[in-house]
């Protein structure tokens, strides 16, 4: 039986005729396919909001702390639970991340959480919407606005998702997508930032290459620095062949999800994730507290393993890592965090899966959990 990975990027035909146009075309860095893909990205997402790419959601994310001049004395709250870059870009900065604990159930902050940890020094907010989730954002908007703070939203993995009938990225403030080749969508490398004002746009143009821009005499000047964070054009014209896909690969992941939900054995050691009619489900992770069942993590991942299903660890709780322990942080500080990160099990998921690969996933969990039993 076939090795099942828990994540495969979906490239066809179209993805090689594409790079091969755009390889002989002979203008594979920044250019034409860079705007297209902006374009489309602006068209797809809607609200009137406007799209950059970036080389990575990671270099996004900074691009975007640094056009709002957030720096050494500045606080940015970031949730404990998210991949490593939702803080390391704060630092970066010279900011000072600030964790905050998550909803065990569904991943993501609230803003009650994010309430709880504003000082005079908070300058900005970043809820991440963590598998493709969307966190609740009314309340987090509704807090921002009535203490002058910026929403950066990480929507690394959530392409697609929406949020009370709207894409995300569609309601103005700065939104960042990452088309990693594990994405719902994939540029090889990539990400792009949605944002609705005009000002920050033109400032994320200009860091993203160099800080250049143009004077009144259109002539190229550098005013303020700049990294070298643009995409290539090869990688741009996978994208906008992964676009049109877009909405087929994540109607295929939430009925592969559906699936997962009727499949799924019900234990007490076994925690699932939160639905929802907006989730794009970038991953499908659960919790298992492996020590209920006699085993350790290391030892569930292996018995998979040996049936040929390959599972995932999303992620380590971030303020436990030797950079930020070294700020204060331990073990104890944001519980929920803490036991995702030390529970999850990320199962297979990407759009060319089939139902008996689900199938097969939840009969060997079952097999595993009345075998633990006995």
């Amino acid at each position: 039986m076939k090795d099942l990975p828990f994540t495969r990027p979906t490239l066809g035909d179209e993805e090689l005729a594409v790079v091969a146009e755009v390889l002989k075309s002979g203008w594979i860095t920044t250019g034409p396919k860079v705007a297209q893909l902006e374009q489309a990205l602006e068209t797809y997402i809607g609200g009137g909001v406007s799209a950059r790419l970036f080389n990575s959601a990671t270099s996004a994310l900074e691009a975007v702390l640094l056009a709002a001049e957030i720096g050494p004395g500045d606080e940015v709250i970031v949730p404990a639970m998210s991949f490593v870059a939702t803080a390391n870009v704060v630092l970066r900065t010279g900011a000072t991340p600030v964790f905050v604990d998550v909803d065990l159930h569904s991943r993501v902050v609230n803003a009650r959480a994010l309430e709880a940890a504003l000082t005079p020094k908070t300058r900005a907010v970043m809820p991440v919407h963590l598998c493709g989730l969307a966190a609740d954002l009314q309340p987090i908007y509704d807090l921002a606005q009535k203490h002058g703070l910026l929403v950066l939203e990480d929507a690394a993995q959530a392409i697609g998702t929406r949020y009370r009938g709207r894409q995300l990225g569609s309601f103005g403030n700065p939104v960042v997508f990452s088309f990693h080749p594990n994405k719902n969508m994939t540029t090889i490398e990539g990400g792009a930032v949605a944002c609705g004002e005009t000002a920050l746009v033109e400032r994320l143009q200009s860091i993203r290459f160099h800080g250049f821009s143009p004077d009144e005499q259109g002539v190229m000047t550098v005013e303020e620095w700049g990294g070298k964070m643009n995409l290539p054009d090869v990688c741009a014209a996978v994208g906008l062949e992964q676009l049109r896909k877009l909405d087929g690969f994540n109607q295929k992941r939430r009925s592969l999800a559906g699936r997962y939900f009727e499949s799924l054995p019900r234990h007490p050691a076994l925690l699932l994730p939160v639905d929802d009619a907006g989730h794009s489900w970038h991953m499908f992770s659960v919790c298992l507290d492996a020590e209920q069942i006699g085993m350790t993590r290391a030892q569930v991942i292996e018995d998979f393993r040996q049936q040929g299903i390959m599972l995932g660890t999303h992620y380590p709780a971030i303020h436990l890592f030797p950079l930020y322990r070294r700020m204060g942080y331990g073990p104890g500080d944001f519980p929920a965090a803490e036991r995702i990160g030390g529970q999850t099990l990320t199962l297979p998921l990407f759009p060319t899966m089939e139902p008996a690969d689900v199938d097969r996933v939840c009969a060997h969990f079952a097999t595993l959990l009345r075998r633990a039993a006995a």
